[in-house]
This record gives structure tokens, sequence and C-alpha cells, in this order.
């Protein structure tokens, strides 16, 4: 036990043993100037249906693989892609069409160097490499309480007082809006207090129910039992989840849902799985501390080619799991990672740990979208491999003009 904690802290903080020089010169956040993307036109859309099953993983995903074999997208692609949908909480919905001012394309290639190690399954191997996060100190501190959870059983994370960043196939299969996406919710951490909690009085059912059917008084030494019986249950969960760790969440209610055309097509083609993310800006603040979007460097710029995610996997009931692991290959557009994984992770936000060179301290960014395990095509083959987005430029500008509404605060990321 004490070693794992070591291991976690350790790795938590990203102390990776590098040179310092080299940590110095290459493992630093550097700002970049980011393309505008300017709204053009707004138009009013049919309500959706809110009738998708909730969807995972993805038909058929043009990979890293798939990617290379693709000519480079063009302007007006982009735009049609960068364009965006946006769902409001009384089920009426928008598009969004945008401009892109300023971008310069990034080189059309695959980016990692030759002989990278052979990809491993989305499973479990081995020892599991995942923490479980049951400290009270971690949970409620960041970065660890920026995760998030989603009423349709996705996570995400924290990235301003009212915004919350996860995959877009939590909400969206691509062509509808799934069941429950409609009154969407999101649970933010906190932790229950032994023998906390208040009390409440029995419901107008259970004391018809203590009367007997014709409304008579039960004796009172039954109702005395019964109401000792119910405190005795209620306490015993409670502790019992706080002896656990086990967090427990204040739900919010989600104002509206924006995502990229590029991944709701409403049935006109394939989502794109370069498009699987979504911001979700909630109705009420939060006073959170929250982290900050980054600009995803190449695998080169990883310390130790590490990357780190929380979320609240389905195979570990409500408690929220913490992993860091290698990339192993990337494209422009994403990331395949090492990472164990289940259900219920994707939409965690991926971030790493870089020096800030103005503050001269260490600074954590989301630099990518856990997307989970896709289907991708491998030359013509179709396998399942753990996938994160990656937050590009022209990603890093749309997403702040979600949170923003115009482009003015989103000149370098």
């Amino acid at each position: 036990m004490e070693m794992t904690l070591f291991w976690l802290i350790l790795f938590t903080l990203g102390r990776t043993p590098i040179d310092g020089s080299e940590m110095e010169r290459d493992f630093m956040w550097h700002l970049r100037k980011i393309p505008r993307l300017v709204s053009e036109r707004t138009f009013h859309l049919t309500s959706p249906t809110f009738e998708a099953d909730a969807k995972m993983v993805l038909n058929q995903a043009c990979g890293i693989e798939c990617q290379k074999e693709l000519p480079a997208p063009n302007l007006s692609d982009l735009e049609d892609s960068l364009s965006y949908e946006t769902v409001f909480e009384n089920g009426t919905r928008t598009l969004t069409r945008v401009k892109v001012q300023g971008w310069v394309p990034e080189p059309h290639e695959n980016l990692t160097a030759q002989g990278a190690p052979v990809r491993r399954r989305r499973h479990v191997y081995g020892t599991d490499s995942r923490f479980s996060i049951l400290d009270k100190r971690f949970l409620t501190n960041f970065p660890f309480s920026t995760a998030v959870k989603l009423s349709t059983g996705c996570s995400g994370i924290l990235v301003s007082p009212n915004h919350v960043l996860t995959a877009a196939h939590c909400v969206h299969d691509g062509n509808d809006y799934i069941k429950g996406s409609k009154k969407l919710r999101v649970g933010l951490l906190k932790m229950r207090n032994k023998g906390s909690g208040k009390k409440h009085r029995g419901s107008r059912r259970s004391r018809r129910e203590a009367r007997g059917g014709d409304g008579r008084e039960g004796s009172r030494e039954s109702l005395k039992e019964r109401a000792k019986a119910g405190r005795r249950r209620k306490e015993s969960a409670r502790g019992q989840r706080a002896a656990d760790g086990m967090p427990s969440f204040q739900w919010t209610r989600v104002k509206n849902t924006h995502i990229p055309k590029g991944w709701a097509r409403g049935g006109r083609g394939d989502a794109a799985l370069d498009y699987d993310y979504a911001l979700l800006e909630l109705k009420r603040a939060h006073k959170k501390k929250y982290m900050e979007l980054g600009i995803s460097p190449t695998i080169k710029k990883l310390p130790g080619g590490m990357i780190h995610f929380s979320g609240f996997d389905h195979d570990r009931a409500d408690q929220l799991v913490y992993r860091f692991c290698s990339v192993s290959d990337e494209s422009n557009d994403l990331l395949y990672q090492y990472c164990d994984a289940e259900s219920g992770s994707t939409g965690s936000g991926v971030y790493l740990r870089l020096k800030d060179p103005d503050r001269k301290r260490w600074k954590r960014k989301i630099i990518a979208v856990y997307s989970g395990h896709q289907w991708v095509d491998i030359n013509g083959v179709q396998k399942d491999y753990n996938v994160a987005v990656r937050i590009t430029p022209l990603k890093y500008a749309q997403i702040c003009l979600w949170m923003h509404g115009d482009d003015a605060s989103c000149t370098y990321g």
C-alpha cells in the first residue's frame, strides 16, 4: 500500500527522471498563435428526438493508418467540420456555420518515429495499472477534483467555472442525441462524512403504511422499532461509503451542449473520430479549481512519453480511477495509448504537466479527450484500440469560442 501510494504521488506530480537541461529546453508549455474561428451564421434546426442508444464504439473509424492514405483536408472541409450544433435544455437546436482565418496547415503525416512498439489491445493485462483514488486528501483536491461524471455514464473534466469537456459520443451517436441527454446532468465530486446527511421526515406513504390500511394508528412500539431500523440502515450505508472512500456527487443540470458538425453528421456520412469531443455549459457555476486547455504537443515533447487521465470506470462502482501510460502512436488528430481503461472513463480529459516558461513553475493542461476503445481501420482490417482525440490549434480555437462566445480571448494557446 505504501509503495503504491509512493508511485501514485510520483507520477501524479509528473517527476519523470530526465536531464535538467533537456527538461528546461523541451518540456515546457509554449504559447502559439491560434487560428481565428468566426461565427458566420446560425440556423434553427428541428428538435432532436433523443432516441439514440448510448454507443461507446463507432461501427467504423478512420484511424492513424487510414488517415495517412487520405489527402490533406482543405479549408472548406475544415470549416464544414468545425461548424457546430448547439442543443439547449428545452430541446431546441441550432447550427452555426463558421469561417476559419489565419490557419496554417499542419504537416500531413504520421509523426511517430520508426520502430514504435507494437500496440496492445484495450483490455487490462497482467497487473492492473489503474489507481482508485480513495484518499480524501487526493480526491477533493486538484487535479483529481476536476473529474466529473455524466448522467449518461461517461466522464468529463472541468475547463472553466461553467464548462465541462467530454467526448461527443457521450451525448450523440453521430446521427441523433442519445436517450437521457435531453435532461443531461453533470456530477461534481464531493465527499460524504460519516454520520452527515439531513434527517428527513417519513414520507406520507410511510406514515400511511404505519397506520395500516384503515388509517388507524399502529402500536407505539411498532412505530418506534420501524423508525430505529430505518435510521440504522441509513447510517450504516453512509458510514460504509465514507469508509470505502467512495465519493458522492453534486448534480448540476446542463444548460446547453456544443458538438462539432464533424461528429454530428445526422445520417449524412459517418461521424469522424477526429471530432469526438463536446462542450457542456452548466446551468449553475461551480467554485472548484478547473484545468486549462492546452495545445497537444508531439510525443517527443511528452515527459517520459506519458499522459495522465482520471475517470469513473464502470467496473469500479463510483470510484474515481487515475492512470498514467505511454503514447504509442500519433497523427495530427489522434493518440493511441496504453492506458488500462474500461467503459465509463470515456470523455475524460487527458492532461500533461509541463513547465510554464513565464512563471517558472509546473502546470497541468488538457491536451486531448479520451475517446475510449474504438474500431479503427488498420491496413483494411478493423481492430480496436484505445484512442484519444488531440486538441489541435483549430480545436482549441473552437472550444475557446464555445466557452467565451467570441474569439477575443482565443488569440494564443
